[in-house]
C-alpha cells in the first residue's frame, strides 16, 4: 500500500485527488494538509511514502519547503503538483530534491503512476518534459540562460518580476536585503541585461511571471 500525503491549498484539489486515489486498492491517503506548517506538523505523527506538493503552498514557497522536508525527513520522497510551468520549474524543484514534477493538467493515469514510481524510490518526469529537454539548446535561447541559474537565482527572479520588491523577497526567502542586491546582481549578469526593465523583460521570457 503507497501512503500519499496531499499538501495543496486548493480543497477541491485535495478532495479530487484522494477521490481518485481511494478508488485504487494500492494507495491511501493518510492525510492532507492546507499549509506548510500543518504538513509539518502532520510529517511528525505519519511517515508517508510520497508527499503530493503543491507548488505555491501558503506560508514558504514550494522550494523552500522541499528542501525543509528534505532537511527534516530525509527519507521523505516528493512529488511536485503544480499548476506552474513545468519547463522552468521542474528543474529547479528536481535539484532541489524532488523525484519529480507533476502538471495540475496531466491525466489522471499519469498522477497515479508518478506516485508509483516516485514511491518506489524512481524520478518521474512527463514525456513532454523529457522532450523539451532533449530539444537543441540554440532554439530555445531564454532556456539556455535558464539554465546557468541556480535553484536560488530562480527563486529571487520569480519573486522580482512578480513585482515584490527587494524587502519583500528578503523577508519570503528569509535572506537579508543586501543578499537580495547580490543576487539580483548575479542575475542581470548571467541573463546578459544591464538594468531591472530587461530583467524582468527575460524573466517573462522565461514564463516567470
Amino acid at each position: 500500500m503507497i501512503k500519499v500525503l496531499i499538501a495543496d491549498n486548493h480543497p477541491i484539489v485535495r478532495l479530487g485527488v484522494k477521490e481518485v486515489l481511494s478508488r485504487q486498492p494500492d494507495f491511501d491517503v493518510i492525510a492532507d494538509v492546507a499549509t506548510t506548517s500543518e504538513l509539518f506538523e502532520t510529517l511528525k505523527k505519519v511517515s508517508p511514502d510520497v508527499v503530493m506538493l503543491e507548488m505555491d503552498i501558503p506560508e514558504i514557497n514550494g522550494i523552500a519547503t522541499l528542501r525543509k522536508i528534505k532537511d527534516e525527513f530525509p527519507n521523505t520522497k516528493v512529488l511536485m503538483f503544480s499548476g506552474q510551468s513545468e519547463d522552468v520549474y521542474a528543474l529547479s524543484t528536481i535539484r532541489a530534491g524532488a523525484f519529480g514534477y507533476l502538471s495540475k493538467s496531466a491525466d489522471i493515469d499519469y498522477i497515479m503512476s508518478a506516485l508509483r514510481k516516485v514511491a518506489e524510490g524512481n524520478m518521474f518526469i512527463t514525456n513532454e518534459l523529457a522532450q523539451r529537454l532533449a530539444f537543441d539548446e540554440g532554439t530555445q535561447k531564454p532556456r539556455r540562460f535558464f539554465r546557468k541559474l541556480s535553484t536560488r537565482e530562480v527563486e529571487v527572479l520569480k519573486l522580482l518580476a512578480s513585482g515584490k520588491r527587494n524587502k519583500e523577497v528578503a523577508e519570503g526567502l528569509n535572506l537579508n536585503e543586501k543578499t537580495v542586491s547580490t543576487y539580483k546582481a548575479r542575475l542581470m549578469r548571467k541573463l546578459n541585461v544591464d538594468n531591472l526593465v530587461d530583467l524582468l523583460q527575460q524573466a517573462k521570457a522565461l514564463e516567470l511571471y
